[in-house]
């Protein structure tokens, strides 16, 4: 082994290694520099490595084989003649070849992830900013303040930028940074503070590298609150040149837009776009409402407020109050948006959420939010809506893609993991629906929606009873302890009675059902939240099993006053009618059950809506399985059960809405045909 080592430096084959590393080592500090300021691929950086390393044993080879002389490059003499010699010099040779091998690949097991940690990650959160303010009512400004320039950074397509929702649970920061970015799946994090003093704003803020925790650089600004936007643009570019992103012109346009130069009315838009975050709290809704209102009033050509008005009015049309009053506003503000800023993101995405909730043109809504997805490329919400619209459209598969990716911009929300969960349920991939719920649930364990959602899959998918019931239970005890609704749930009392009350009737436990929806409230409503159609229609029909007959009718036409209300309130409501359609069919009225049920496919066909369709169709197969029509409810059930949709053998094997069709043959078949397809 001493004849090895000793023709290695006769060789000169050291000389060569150690120039060959340090020339090695020069050439990828240099491409680490400037492969991204050239904008090339990350992975260029990784094939230079290995190209490299793949190297080092042939330079170890070569100058074994040869060497530099004043004559040119001529093979190194052997050291002693050929002949029994020749043995050991190949030896030799094998041993350079295996030793230079080996230290490629050793120093490339170490190199080789560090390269790929080295390359610039275009990717951010930026964390709630902290309210410095004497007043602490003014952390709705510092929120404010933390999602204009997400906002605005939201807008470089170069750029991956995690959603607000998914960065405002780390508003006390109980993780490390390194946690959050590992979390979030970005490279940097942007923290700060705001004080805001009469008319004057102070920010500090801080970029991190959150791979080691590094601040890559610190800011302070000290300016007058009308220049707020130049903070936020100076911001916006700043980082951008930090994370190597390149911006384009239509980019740089939109970051150093001001939305308004009224200091009063952009208080007000900030105000209403905090409390716009609460879709399901409809007293909020409102609030925000009357804010984007008054700032328009103090700057007419505020075009962001007018955009923002157009959204809610759309919002609270879809999910509270689908009236002509409201689609009206939703519509004249988006065209007053657009008419104002015609190339403003927001305006054409208002415009997509009218055309899409108020008007379902779907065509038209996808061409807007195509326009605005441009703008906002890391818009968590324009992903989620395009996705909501395909799965109308049957397009389950770009669906389902689409709304991956907003999961993926905003992970720790659990609005869009309930809507990947809805693709699946729908589509009967019940693996991937439990699998997906459950990420919901681990970001929230004590939301009531969402352990109902488990627990009607489980009920849906095996006839499973003990999720819901064993999370009833848990519930309730946690109910007993607390002192008050737990955050974003409006009653969980009376929710809990409603949904207990469920479970049970499908369990045909009517008695125990029956004093479970006496604990609701008698009007049927608490909170807002409306339980007088579905509860009293339960109702009557578990008093119906009872053989409480007057009572069950006395019930059941409260159910109806209040259905026909709601129809009146809204005739074009397709669910409102199929609603009303199966009280009519509970009281036997044949006739007029059926002619509302068909009214409300008329409204709402599953070829114009193939998510929400299939349920209003179902409510027509009810209507009649319960007036004894069993041939027909039977052709409507099989159809639907070929279908995407909710309904599932299980449930029709379990439901004592189809106990009348138990013993029909034609029922029977068609629960075996379909029991291996759902």
């Amino acid at each position: 082994m001493s004849s090895f080592f000793e023709e290695l430096k006769r060789r000169k084959v050291y000389r060569v290694a150690v120039a060959y590393v340090v020339a090695a080592g020069g050439i990828i500090q240099l491409a680490s520099a400037v492969f991204p300021a050239w904008q090339l691929p990350d992975w260029m950086l990784r094939v230079l490595v290995v190209l490299l390393l793949a190297g080092f044993p042939i330079a170890l080879v070569l100058s074994w084989v040869f060497d530099f002389t004043p004559r040119g490059i001529e093979s190194t003499p052997a050291a002693t003649p050929a002949g029994p010699g020749s043995a050991p010099r190949r030896r030799n040779v094998y041993l350079l070849v295996a030793l230079g091998l080996t230290i490629s690949a050793a120093t490339g097991f170490f190199l080789l992830p560090r390269a790929s940690a080295h390359r610039t990650e275009k990717s951010i959160a930026v964390l709630p900013f902290e309210n410095f303010s004497d007043d602490k009512g003014n952390v709705f400004f510092a929120d404010g303040i933390q999602d204009d320039i997400l906002t605005n950074l939201a807008k470089i397509g170069d750029l991956k930028v995690i959603s607000r929702t998914s960065v405002m649970v780390y508003r006390n920061r109980p993780a490390s940074l390194r946690d959050i970015g590992k979390a979030l799946g970005v490279s940097a994090i942007l923290e700060g503070s705001v004080r805001k003093i009469g008319n004057r704003v102070r920010v500090n803020v801080q970029l991190i590298n959150a791979a080691n925790d590094q601040h890559l650089w610190a800011e302070d600004y000290d300016r007058e609150l009308t220049d707020v936007f130049a903070i936020q643009t100076d911001l916006a570019q700043k980082i951008a040149h930090a994370l190597r992103t390149q911006l384009s012109p239509s980019e740089k346009e939109q970051i150093t837009r001001k939305p308004t130069e009224n200091g009063e009315a952009y208080l007000a838009f900030v105000e209403a776009h905090n409390l716009a975050a609460f879709l399901e709290d409809f007293a909020k809704l409102k609030q925000a409402i009357q804010l984007c209102e008054r700032a328009l009033e103090l700057d007419p050509k505020f075009a962001l407020a007018a955009a923002n008005l157009s959204i809610l009015h759309s919002w609270v049309f879809h999910n509270h109050e689908p009236t002509a009053a409201e689609r009206e506003l939703a519509g004249k503000n988006a065209e007053l948006a657009l008419s104002l800023e015609p190339d403003l993101p927001e305006a054409h995405l208002a415009r997509g959420y009218f055309l899409y909730y108020a008007e379902r043109d779907y065509a038209g809504a996808l061409a807007e939010f195509a326009v605005a997805q441009r703008g906002l490329p890391n818009n968590s919400g324009v992903y989620l809506v395009i996705g909501a619209i395909q799965r109308r459209q049957g397009k389950w598969q770009e669906s389902t893609a689409n709304l991956e990716k907003a999961v993926s911009l905003n992970p720790n929300d659990t609005w869009p993991l309930q809507n990947l969960f809805f693709n699946y349920q729908v589509q009967r991939d019940f693996p991937a629906a439990e699998r997906t719920i459950n990420r919901a649930l681990a970001l929230a364990p004590d939301s009531f929606g969402l352990h109902s959602l488990l627990a009607k899959m489980a009920i849906a998918a095996r006839g499973d009873f003990s999720v819901a019931l064993e999370g009833l239970a848990s519930l309730e005890k946690n109910l007993k302890s607390a002192s008050g609704p737990p955050p974003g749930e409006r009653n969980p009392g009376a929710e809990i009675a409603f949904a207990k009350g469920g479970v049970l009737y499908l369990q045909s436990k009517f008695a125990d059902a029956l004093a479970a929806f006496e604990q609701l409230p008698e009007d049927g409503a608490t909170d807002g939240q409306p339980w007088r159609v579905e509860a009293r229609l339960v109702e009557g029909v578990v008093r119906q099993r009872l053989g409480q007959t007057a009572k069950a009718r006395e019930v059941l036409l409260k159910a109806k006053e209040a259905a026909t209300a709601a129809v009146s309130y809204a005739p074009n409501d397709a669910a409102r009618r199929a609603g009303r359609a199966r009280i009519l069919a509970a009281l036997g009225e044949k006739d007029a059950a059926v002619a509302e049920a068909k009214k409300a496919i008329e409204l709402l066909p599953e070829s114009v809506d193939a998510f929400e369709g299939p349920g209003i169709t179902e409510a027509l197969a009810e209507v009649y399985a319960v007036t004894g029509e069993n041939a027909k409810a039977i052709q409507v059930m099989s159809g639907l059960l070929e279908r995407p949709g909710n309904l599932t053998v299980k449930l029709l094997q379990l439901d004592p809405t189809y106990d009348g069709l138990r013993q029909d043959p034609a029922f029977q078949k068609m629960l075996t045909e379909h029991g291996g397809k759902t």
